[in-house]
């Protein structure tokens, strides 16, 4: 028996999210049918986090374990050779020894929020951004997110159907940048509460069109109740662009 490690690319919008669900197809059951469809069986494939539907990423990470000898790279060919046809690329795979475990392992997660702001919505990028015509002031919009760095609750910025037995997270670093028409949003922690990135997301950008002054998101903060956070972004915008090890 080897355990595998996996790096994935993926584009969330045609899936239910990460997780195998009974409602649609997941990330994880196309890997799941394509490893079937690889080694003739039935195998749980573990990963490092739960994107939800629309939701994309650069650098997914996950492992399973096979009971056949293989190489890295036929383990990564025959995997994409039975993903054809699926928004689902297998970028890296390495075995690892077996007490590595994808999610629980991992020591570091990081975000990528990609905001298009321009009055023109998107052509090539439809479904990778979210489209914000109202001009929105980048500077501001750090400046107000560097009160949400270091170790709160952050039940302000959780969807209320968040599992997490607790809200108190340590968010490690949190940058807005502006790259012509985009607007980035960066951010870094050891683990994220459901939604958190994209209610930061949403906050910020009340921030950033002047509807908040930077003073309301540390009175979100401090207040620990959703109700006094700002929006949830749409999902189509939010990449998983790292997972840390």
């Amino acid at each position: 028996m080897s355990r595998w490690k996996i790096t994935i690319e993926y584009d969330g919008g045609p899936f239910v999210g990460w997780q195998r669900q009974d409602n649609g197809y997941s990330v994880q059951a196309a890997i799941e049918d394509a490893i079937r469809g690889f080694v003739g069986k039935d195998v749980t494939v573990h990963g490092a986090g739960r994107t939800d539907s629309g939701v994309h990423a650069l650098a997914q990470v996950a492992h399973f374990d096979l009971d056949r000898d293989a190489d890295a790279k036929t383990v990564r060919d025959a995997l994409n050779y039975h993903l054809k046809g699926v928004a689902v690329t297998i970028m890296d795979a390495e075995a690892v020894p077996d007490d590595f475990h994808a999610r629980f392992s991992a020591t570091g997660r990081h975000y990528l929020y990609r905001i298009l702001n321009r009055r023109g919505p998107p052509a090539l990028e439809q479904g990778r951004v979210w489209h914000v015509i109202r001009a929105l002031d980048a500077e501001a919009m750090n400046a107000a997110a560097q009160i949400l760095v270091g170790k709160h609750d952050f039940t302000s910025f959780r969807s209320i159907h968040c599992q997490a037995e607790s809200a108190v997270k340590t968010l490690g670093a949190i940058r807005v940048t502006r790259n012509n028409d985009e607007i980035h949003i960066v951010a870094e922690a050891r683990s994220f509460l459901h939604n958190q990135v994209r209610i930061l997301t949403g906050t910020l950008k009340m921030v950033g069109e002047g509807s908040w002054p930077a003073a309301r998101v540390r009175e979100a903060l401090e207040a620990c109740d959703r109700a006094a956070g700002g929006p949830t972004a749409p999902p189509t915008g939010l990449y998983l662009t790292r997972v840390v090890y």
